[in-house]
């Protein structure tokens, strides 16, 4: 078995795919749209098949996490990017381009080298080799 996709309610739908295709490599294949739903989306693949569904519905209430906390539920997703250099470039590159790095590249307790950062909507991404 393996994990198919994983969704993300969003406001920005065309802000939050142009991120993930420009510093995750994602390449997005058509938007959907329901207009009697009011729903739109976007299928985004990485390299090695992962997938990201970005969605976007008026109805769909903001969130109410606060970013800088813990919570139950989804929190992360990790994003392999092949070394610990390319952790540290797109860390900086991320950091100079104005988005928030709630962790810069370290090593982990358990072993991982990574880098936390926010997406432009405050989810979680986890940088890794």
């Amino acid at each position: 078995m393996r994990i198919e996709h994983i969704a993300i309610w969003t406001y920005r739908l065309e802000e939050l795919r142009q991120f993930y295709e420009t510093y995750f490599g994602a390449t997005a294949g058509e938007k959907y749209v329901n207009p009697r739903k009011g729903f739109e989306s976007y299928f985004l693949t990485f390299e090695g098949g992962a997938r990201l569904e970005l969605m976007r519905m008026p109805t769909i209430p903001t969130s109410l996490n606060i970013v800088e906390m813990q919570f139950t539920g989804l929190i992360h997703f990790a994003i392999s990017v092949g070394s610990e250099q390319a952790v540290d470039q797109l860390t900086a590159r991320l950091r100079a381009d104005g988005y928030r790095v709630l962790d810069s590249p370290r090593r982990t307790g358990d072993g991982y080298y990574e880098s936390v950062v926010l997406d432009p909507d405050g989810n979680r991404v986890e940088i890794t080799v």
